[in-house]
C-alpha cells in the first residue's frame, strides 16, 4: 500500500497540484499546453521534459494488524448483551432480588427453629382451642378459625400452589414446544391440527375447569391435570406461529437442501431461536396456575379443604374479612398472592424487553 507522493508536480497556470499517476501522465503527454511545469530540485527530468515515476516519491503507509483484527472482530453475545440489558434497570433487579428471597424462604421455613406444626390445633393451658387469635409474639400471623397457625399454613399453602404453578407451566411448556413444532413443520398436518385447535378453543377455558373439576374427584393431581389439559393450547399456537417465522429462513432452507432430517432441523436450527421465549412463557404461566388454583378454590372447585394451599387460605379468609379483628386471615395469604402473581409478571416482561435484540446495543 502507498501513499500519495511526497512531492507533487504542479501546473502553474491553474495552480494545480498533481497527485495522482493518472493527472501525472496526462500533463507530461500535453506539454504544449502547459505554461510551465514546476519539478523539485532534487528531481531528475527526462529529455522530453517530463519527471520519472521513482520510489523516493512514495512511503509505504502504516499497517497495524492488531487494529486490523480488532476492527473486523465482533464479540457481541446474545445472552451477554440480555443480561446486560435485563441488570441495567434497577427495578427488575429488586424485583428479581426479592422472589428469589421469597421463594428461597417458603422452601427453606420448615427447617427453621421454632416452627409449628400447620395441621395442628393449638389449645391454651385450659384446654380451650385457640380461635381467631390476633397476631402475636407466639403466632405470628395469629389463628384461624379451628385454632391452625396461620403463619405455618401459609407457608405450606405457598409451597402447594408454587408446586401446582411449575408442574403446569413444565407441563404447558412441553406439550406447546411438541405440538407446536410439529404444527408449524409440517404443512400437510396444518389442517389437523388447526381443527384440533378450533375445537379447544371455542370451549371457554373456566368452564372447561369447573366442570371437570365438578365431575373428578377433587385432590391434587386432579387440578394439575385439569390446569394441563387446556393450557396447552395457547403455547402451541404460539409456538407455531413462531416456527412459521424461522422455518424458511435460509439456514433451514439450505439443511433442507443438504437432505438434513426434518427433526434435525427442528432441534438444531429453530428450537435453540426459542429459548426466550420458552423462558417468557414459564415465567408467565406460574403465575397464571396460582391464579387459576385460586379462582377454583375460591368458588369451591378446588382443592379439599385439608390441604393447605393459598386458595383455600383466601377462601377461609373470605368468610370472615366482615369482622375488622379477623380481616388479618385474608390480609396476609392476599399479599402473598399478590407479591407472587407481579413479581413473575413484572419480571417476565422485563426479560422479554431484553431479549429483543433491539434492544442490544
Amino acid at each position: 500500500m502507498f501513499d500519495k507522493a511526497k512531492k507533487p508536480i504542479t501546473r502553474g497556470y491553474a495552480d494545480h497540484k498533481i497527485t495522482t499517476l493518472q493527472e501525472g501522465f496526462a500533463a507530461t503527454n500535453n506539454l504544449a499546453d502547459l505554461e510551465e511545469i514546476k519539478v523539485p530540485e532534487n528531481c531528475n527530468v527526462c529529455d522530453d521534459g517530463s519527471t520519472p515515476i521513482t520510489d523516493d516519491l512514495f512511503e509505504l503507509a502504516h499497517h497495524d494488524t492488531s487494529e486490523a483484527e480488532r476492527i473486523g472482530y465482533s464479540n457481541y453475545s446474545y445472552w451477554g448483551s440480555t443480561f446486560r440489558v435485563f441488570f441495567k434497570k434497577k427495578i427488575s433487579v429488586i424485583l428479581l432480588v426479592f422472589l428469589v428471597a421469597l421463594l428461597a424462604f417458603t422452601f427453606i421455613q420448615p427447617l427453621l427453629p421454632n416452627q409449628k406444626d400447620s395441621y395442628k390445633v393449638y389449645n391454651d393451658e385450659n384446654g380451650a382451642t385457640l380461635r381467631n387469635v390476633a397476631p402475636n409474639e407466639e403466632f405470628w400471623f395469629g389463628t384461624n378459625s379451628i385454632g391452625q397457625d396461620l403463619w405455618s399454613r401459609i407457608w405450606k399453602g405457598t409451597r402447594t400452589s408454587l408446586f401446582i404453578g411449575i408442574c403446569v407451566a413444565v407441563c404447558n411448556i412441553v406439550i406447546g414446544l411438541i405440538l407446536g413444532s410439529i404444527w408449524g413443520y409440517a404443512r400437510k398436518l396444518d389442517w389437523l391440527f388447526t381443527e384440533i385447535y378450533n375445537l379447544f378453543d371455542n370451549i371457554p377455558y373456566t368452564v372447561l375447569r369447573m366442570l371437570l373439576m365438578y365431575i373428578l374427584r377433587p385432590s391434587l393431581k386432579t387440578m394439575i391435570f385439569v390446569m394441563c389439559l387446556t393450557g396447552w393450547i395457547g403455547m402451541t399456537k404460539y409456538i407455531r406461529n413462531l416456527i412459521l417465522i424461522y422455518r424458511d429462513r435460509e439456514f433451514n432452507l439450505a439443511s433442507r437442501c443438504l437432505g438434513t432430517p426434518s427433526s434435525k432441523i427442528i432441534a438444531k436450527n429453530i428450537l435453540p431461536q426459542l429459548i426466550s421465549v420458552v423462558m417468557l412463557q414459564t415465567a408467565l404461566a406460574i403465575p397464571d396456575a396460582i391464579g387459576s388454583e385460586v379462582f377454583l378454590t375460591y368458588i369451591g372447585l378446588g382443592l379439599p379443604v385439608e390441604i393447605p394451599s393459598l386458595g383455600n387460605l383466601i377462601n377461609e379468609g373470605r368468610k370472615v374479612m366482615l369482622v375488622a379483628e379477623q380481616r388479618y386471615q385474608l390480609l396476609f395469604p392476599v399479599l402473598i398472592v399478590s407479591a407472587i402473581t407481579i413479581s413473575f409478571y413484572a419480571l417476565g416482561n422485563a426479560f422479554a424487553d431484553a431479549s429483543d435484540p433491539r434492544n442490544h446495543k
